[in-house]
């Protein structure tokens, strides 16, 4: 076992062994590992969840993290992997590593997930691009596993057909959940016989999907499927994420409601901020961080904290700067602000005293946060 800071985080690391190797596209492929008995209740996960895997590349130690593909179920951990690059570390990861090797593999994280509910009848749509499927992968093998009364829909969006990654298994799961699980395909930059499947899918696509796939609902005549929508799940990049969960919210699904997993550095808010604030000017800053005392002076409230303190050259921890992976978790200790969109905190946490720094306008002109929490 190894322990390691990564993204602000004490992280614990542990080898496992590659069972299966497999190259799905011409630039991704899967790794399958083996979890020891002794190892069973360090990786138990839930659908959704990644890991973050260390190895070599180019001499140096890198980590990155992947979506897991497989189900808790299935008692293993399967990643499918994207090559972004020919001299990129995936790409060394991909070459350098084989059936019998160990890696340095993180203890599932992520909460990108949902509450199973095995007793209700639930409709649940998805829409992935690219490797983004990943994780859905995960969400529906498992509820098509544990909730024998739930029905999926999925759109996934590809630039063409060859880039299609995880084709036969979504096809195979659809032949045999036929009642319960439909697939539809997009292709951005390859022509469909229908038009309609031709393009990427925006706010433009998902009026188009609402109004002729998910229109006359079996179960309930006076209502469509879209109607009765519980839960959205969207992954990709943050673009696709932003415009897709602000189309799913203007026609009507509640915040709540609308899971997203981001596959890359995002910047922007994944919803327009609805809310003015007072000017506040010179706002102070302490904050706690690995151990050590920092201060800040930032000019004012305008913009958000963490935004603010990595403007100052503070290398405080973050991922996506868009309130959904985590990184910048922190309590609030002194002070108030207004967390904005957050994808990521519970009720709990938030009575606790935590915050998202990245989420955070400051509402006093004095702000202490402690990112030493663990």
């Amino acid at each position: 076992m190894e322990q390691q800071i990564y993204k602000g985080k004490l992280t614990q690391f542990h080898w496992l062994k590659v069972t299966k190797k497999e190259e799905l596209t011409k630039n991704t492929f899967s790794l399958e590992f083996e979890i020891p008995e002794n190892l069973h209740e360090n990786f138990q996960f839930e659908a959704g969840q990644f890991v973050s895997v260390k190895f070599q590349s180019h001499g140096k130690d890198v980590i990155n993290d992947y979506s897991m593909t497989s189900a808790p179920y299935e008692k293993k951990i399967s990643l499918g992997i994207k090559v972004n690059s020919p001299d990129g570390a995936t790409s060394e990861l991909f070459k350098n590593y084989k059936v019998g090797d160990e890696l340095l593999v993180s203890e599932p994280s992520g909460r990108f997930t949902l509450v199973s509910k095995p007793h209700e009848f639930r409709t649940i749509v998805a829409f992935a691009a690219g490797i983004g499927i990943t994780p859905i992968l995960s969400h529906y093998k498992n509820i098509l596993h544990t909730e024998p009364r739930t029905r999926l829909f999925l759109f996934f969006g590809n630039k063409n057909s060859e880039e299609l990654v995880y084709r036969d298994l979504l096809d195979n799961l659809a032949r045999i959940c036929g009642d319960r699980l439909q697939i539809f395909y997009f292709f951005s930059q390859e022509k469909t016989a229908d038009q309609f499947f031709y393009g990427r899918l925006d706010a433009k696509k998902l009026n188009l999907i609402i109004n002729q796939i998910l229109h006359l609902d079996d179960t309930d005549e006076e209502s469509t499927i879209w109607d009765a929508v519980d839960e959205v799940l969207i992954c990709g990049k943050g673009e696709m994420i932003k415009t897709l969960a602000n189309a799913c919210y203007h026609h009507g699904i509640p915040k709540k409601n609308i899971h997203f997993e981001l596959f890359e550095e995002f910047n922007d808010d994944i919803y327009p901020i609805e809310k003015e604030f007072p000017l506040i000017e010179n706002v102070e800053v302490d904050f706690t961080m690995f151990g050590k005392e920092y201060h800040a002076e930032l000019p004012d409230n305008k913009d958000k904290i963490l935004q603010q303190l990595l403007s100052q050259k503070f290398s405080v921890p973050y991922s996506c700067k868009s309130g959904i992976c985590g990184s910048c978790e922190c309590y609030l200790e002194v002070g108030e602000v207004e967390l904005l969109e957050n994808e990521y905190l519970t009720e709990k946490e938030e009575a606790q005293g935590k915050i998202l720094a990245c989420m955070s306008i400051a509402k006093t002109k004095k702000i202490k946060l402690n990112f030493d929490f663990i």
